[in-house]
């Protein structure tokens, strides 16, 4: 985005968040994405800022936008389904497009307390699951 907030024209979606998520909603300046991985409730907000790799590559209203993104995302989670925990991450150790992680972990679920990454293999979810689940992430959202 450009300082008057409007999408970078070159911006797009890393081809490997596009391969392994799905649009869920549309923020003031993330998509946010659903992880295609029923093993765990697991949001991925992306910021439509062109060449951001790092939280610093963004001005500090999109910093504070990105913030507030993180929130809403959290609370969604959280009133949903209760988990034990909220981790909350921007790696990018292997997709270099800022992109920050928000799982629902909990204390009994496939990984805990070790890190969601290569613990087990993800479960995609189901046609039906899935639209089931961005349904009731849009209505907790909203």
């Amino acid at each position: 985005m450009n300082k008057a907030g409007k999408q970078s024209i070159g911006w797009h979606l890393h081809p490997q968040l596009a391969e392994d998520t799905h649009p869920v909603a549309h923020f003031a300046l993330s998509d946010l994405q659903l992880m295609d991985d029923a093993n765990h409730p697991w949001l991925i907000l992306v910021p439509r800022v062109e060449d951001a790799v790092e939280w610093i590559d963004l001005d500090d209203t999109q910093q504070a936008e990105l913030t507030r993104e993180i929130g809403r995302a959290c609370r969604a989670l959280q009133s949903l389904f209760k988990p034990n925990k909220l981790n909350v991450a921007a790696l990018g150790n292997m997709v270099p497009q800022l992109h920050v992680h928000v799982i629902a972990r909990f204390n009994d679920d496939i990984a805990w307390p070790r890190p969601v990454w290569g613990t087990a293999t993800a479960q995609p979810y189901s046609p039906e699951e899935l639209v089931r689940r961005i349904e009731t992430l849009r209505a907790a959202l909203a």
